[in-house]
């Protein structure tokens, strides 16, 4: 099975900038925003995981045990680990859901 996303565990698909757009020429240049150059990208989900109610915390936890069902053990751990960035109580839903041990701070 070949794997189609990224970033990846297999390291494969990694961006390629030689065939990226030419910048445009607009008052100056445009360009595409650069998103690896900012650390931050987990204040977002959490921001909004805590607005969420405890029945749409549960709704999202179980779907997120189902869309990720049959990925590595690697995989899930990691995944877990990025939930819990945006917000600890997100992370430890998603692990139980998973029915994983993963539930100390990433």
């Amino acid at each position: 099975m070949t794997t189609s996303y990224n970033p990846n565990s297999q390291k494969l698909w990694d961006n390629q900038p030689e065939y990226a757009d030419l910048p445009l020429a607009l008052e100056g240049e445009a360009n595409y925003y650069d998103h690896r150059l900012v650390e931050d990208h987990w204040e977002q989900p959490g921001n909004l995981f805590r607005l969420m109610s405890s029945e749409q915390k549960q709704l999202l936890f179980e779907n997120m045990a189902r869309a990720i069902n049959g990925a590595s053990q690697e995989v899930l751990e990691r995944h877990v680990a990025n939930c819990r960035r945006a917000d600890p109580a997100y992370g430890d839903g998603v692990a139980q859901a998973l029915k994983l041990k993963v539930l100390t701070a990433a």
